[in-house]
């Protein structure tokens, strides 16, 4: 294991054990080659960690680790695009889903810095059709997630309805605008987007510019972030990766999710290295002031600040954010008082940029990582595709049999199994891996769902509504089962379970 601060640390240790007349010359040449040698570790030990990640879980993207804004490894894997075999790069331009809610947070603090605004008004004095369970909630409870309004994307016609439609500004609020609240503004913490949309609004509203513009004008252009923008599904991006989602150990393209429901919270798109730069900038002055800044990494309830979860990790402080969306996954990582910065773009459903960045920070700092290890759902996936069912459930249980156990040995990987094999119309055998799922667990409430869902693909909603009875059954307490039996009565699309 190769420590961080013994990088740090290096050259002092290696400039007393030299001779005395050693030249300075000498010295610096041995600092150099020391520190290059340690760096060359770190970057094998970290390719080592990567290729795992591909192999086991689905990654594919970009990866950025910089220390003092300095990259230790600036590398990709995997592919923008499988249709055209284009591999990523570290100028490949991703979706970066919710991390956009950190530039939001940044833009309307320029604001209050120019004294357009303050953080503490209530957002209903800048909004037009306001409603009166607004009027307490202000500019800070959107940045902080303690409005109390609505997380629009859970809705639940949310993503075979509403994610596919296009709105103007005023459409899309009004989706969520006559919604009741959560709680009192202030109480508590709870993610919305809703909240980040508003906030775009009201940047529209003061600056007199779209929220697009302004983002440019004031934050990518000052920081020559020439490879980051908005994403309107009109507009031509060179370089810009593909999303997918994983079907058992092979790509689909994700779901399409219209751009004007990515809006302040989640519609920007970026490079490593421009997120570096913005990284870097967050240590100036060069966008707002001290003050400002300040505010923007003050922890508020659940750790959130303005865009950004603080915390610590390690025993070090940490500020960062995740994005997913439409095939898209993201995390930037940022240990402030150490300047180490991972910066993880990719677009893999299956892949975690969170896990992957902490995996990548523990390694440079030294402290213990866990090796990407092959899942039992991917081989699974890949016997029954050569051998069938048959082959896939007995290879199941063998692996129940063996010591020490394995913790995916249970009925959620057959789960995953099943409704990957839903998602490219491969019923019997998801039917099949669902009854074998209820032998093994015979309490798997969930493979009644399975079953429901193969019936409804296969347009039998009589014996769909009977096995989602049978899973209220073993568990009176599920959602998704109360709502598919309401959703077939009213002949309406049921929104998939993830499991």
């Amino acid at each position: 294991m190769y420590r961080y601060i013994a990088w740090r640390a290096l050259p002092a240790v290696i400039a007393f054990s030299l001779p005395i007349g050693t030249s300075a010359l000498a010295q610096s040449t041995a600092q150099t080659n020391s520190e290059a040698s340690l760096k060359d570790a770190l970057a094998t030990r970290i390719d080592a960690y990567m290729r795992a990640a591909v192999a086991h879980d689905q990654f594919s993207g970009s990866i950025l680790v910089a220390r003092d804004g300095i990259p230790i490894v600036d590398t990709a894997y995997g592919m923008s695009s499988y249709e055209l075999s284009v591999p990523n790069t570290p100028r490949t331009v991703f979706h970066v889903a919710s991390i956009t809610k950190q530039f939001t947070a940044m833009a309307i603090m320029q604001l209050r810095d120019r004294g357009k605004l303050n953080v503490g008004d209530s957002i209903c004095n800048y909004l037009a059709d306001c409603p009166d369970t607004w009027k307490p909630i202000t500019i800070r409870h959107l940045l902080t997630q303690t409005s109390g309004i609505k997380n629009v994307s859970s809705l639940p016609e949310w993503d075979n309805d509403l994610s596919l439609k296009h709105y103007s500004r005023a459409e899309f609020i009004d989706l969520f605008r006559a919604l009741p609240i959560e709680f009192v503004p202030g109480q508590k913490y709870s993610y919305s987007n809703s909240g980040y949309q508003l906030l775009a609004l009201i940047i529209e509203r003061l600056s007199g510019s779209s929220y697009e513009q302004f983002v440019k004008a004031n934050i990518f252009a000052p920081l020559g972030m020439a490879n980051s923008g908005f994403d309107d599904n009109r507009v031509v991006i060179s370089g810009a990766a593909t999303g997918y989602y994983s079907r058992g150990t092979a790509f689909i393209t994700a779901t399409y999710v219209d751009p004007t429901t990515n809006y302040g919270d989640g519609g920007m798109v970026s490079t490593t290295g421009d997120l570096l730069r913005w990284d870097q900038a967050l240590y100036t002055q060069k966008l707002v002031s001290s003050r400002s800044l300040q505010e923007v990494f003050t922890p508020y309830k659940n750790g959130y600040g303005y865009g950004w979860e603080i915390g610590t990790r390690f025993g070090k402080k940490t500020v960062g954010h995740s994005g997913s969306n439409a095939g898209f996954s993201s995390y930037i990582l940022r240990f402030p008082d150490d300047q180490l910065t991972v910066i993880v773009l990719g677009n893999s459903d299956r892949m975690s940029a969170g896990k992957t960045a902490i995996n990548l920070s523990a390694i440079v700092l030294g402290e213990p990582d866990k090796m990407p290890t092959s899942q039992l759902r991917d081989e699974l996936w890949d016997t029954m595709t050569r051998g069938g069912v048959a082959a896939a459930t007995a290879r199941f249980d063998r692996v129940r049999q063996e010591t020490p156990t394995r913790t995916d040995a249970n009925g959620d990987t057959l789960l995953e199994v099943g409704y990957d094999l839903i998602a490219v119309r491969r019923l019997s055998e998801a039917d099949a891996i669902f009854r074998f799922g209820l032998l093994r667990f015979p309490n798997l409430a969930y493979a009644w769902d399975g079953l429901a869902d193969v019936a409804i693909a296969r347009d039998d909603p009589a014996t769909a509504r009977s096995y989602f009875g049978r899973s209220l059954k073993l568990d009176p307490t599920n959602d998704y089962a109360v709502k598919g039996i309401a959703k077939l009565r009213g002949k309406a699309k049921l929104p998939m379970r993830q499991p």
